[in-house]
């Protein structure tokens, strides 16, 4: 369930507000353990999504890293690469 939960620390580009939000969105539906919440709880599902959103915005902009921004690109190919090993290519 909490697939697109990705690191979003030190990248170059930095991340996305579409990024944090599905971030967000997944951090909000692990906890809850529904991924639509009932109408009698949506008010409740998307202020907590708005508010994990901006305690990850405070904690992106204030965390300082030494080492060099990653490249998108290449941790999406050690990723894929990794996939291929544990899965099987095909």
């Amino acid at each position: 369930m909490c697939r697109n939960i990705r690191t979003l620390h030190n990248f170059e580009p930095p991340a996305t507000a579409e990024e944090v939000h599905a971030a967000s969105l997944q951090f909000v539906r692990k906890i809850s353990g529904s991924t639509r919440p009932s109408k009698a709880n949506e008010a409740a599902f998307e202020q907590a999504v708005e508010e994990v959103e901006a305690v990850v915005n405070r904690l992106l902009a204030n965390l300082v890293s030494s080492a060099p921004p990653k490249n998108r690109e290449q941790e999406a190919a050690r990723a894929k690469a990794r996939a291929a090993k544990r899965f099987g290519s095909g």
